[in-house]
């Protein structure tokens, strides 16, 4: 057993973990992280998505291990203060899921894709997802999320795609 510190959503925990326990199973079984979803456990479909140290990552292809000492962000750990993120929001009011398995590995990635660019084209969302599958929506409403997530966070006016 390997004794770590890891921060997530905020709160520090100390946990004794195998070297071989993946980060997913960390958040989901010991911490209660449960809006991470298991999809693959091969890092093919994204829907494990999280923050590392502000960089998205498959958490189903980090070992707990490598998160001692850093700061994970859930998708649970978005919202403030009741009020949703910006990209939460935008899913939600673009209808950009179906079953939502990949919402929140979705939202994680779309939030990390506009750390680098904050006015993406619609090109530019969907090379910056194309590691996270949905198998439902076919992608436009995901797109029209991620751009009105863009407009809100920069202060744009927010114009609805429909």
């Amino acid at each position: 057993m390997t004794r770590i510190t890891v921060t997530v959503d905020g709160v520090t925990y100390e946990e004794e973990v195998e070297p071989r326990l993946l980060l997913v199973h960390l958040l989901r079984d010991r911490l209660g992280k449960t809006g991470t979803p298991i999809g693959c456990d091969t890092s093919n479909c994204g829907a494990c998505t999280v923050m590392l140290d502000g960089k998205s990552v498959k958490s189903c292809s980090v070992l707990a291990v490598q998160a001692d000492e850093t700061d994970v962000v859930t998708v649970e750990g978005l919202s403030s203060g009741g009020e949703w993120h910006p990209m939460q929001r935008a899913f939600h009011e673009e209808h950009a899921l179906q079953c939502g398995y990949c919402t929140p590995g979705m939202i994680m990635a779309a939030i990390d894709l506009l750390k680098d660019d904050p006015d993406p084209s619609e090109e530019a969302i969907r090379e910056g997802l194309e590691g996270n599958l949905c198998r439902c929506t076919g992608y436009c409403n995901i797109v029209r999320a991620v751009r009105r997530a863009a407009q809100s966070m920069s202060g744009q006016e927010v114009v609805s795609g429909r």
